[in-house]
């Protein structure tokens, strides 16, 4: 079985200068940029009160 803990590569002094992840985990850190970036992509659109979006979808009207 594999160590699923992040290993660093150094230097000559020591200092770090890489990490090697597990895929997973470079996975779900991809996941979490994108994420981010529609976040802030989105972050002036107009807001919508849960009652208005629940009103929008009853009476059939594009959200």
């Amino acid at each position: 079985m594999t160590s699923h803990r992040r290993q660093y590569l150094t230097d000559a002094r020591g200092m770090r200068t890489a990490v090697v992840l597990p895929i997973a985990e470079y996975e779900r850190m991809l996941e979490d940029l994108h994420d981010l970036r529609v976040v802030a992509e989105r972050q002036d659109e107009p807001v919508l009160t849960l009652d208005e979006l629940k009103r929008r979808l009853a009476e059939g009207d594009a959200v």
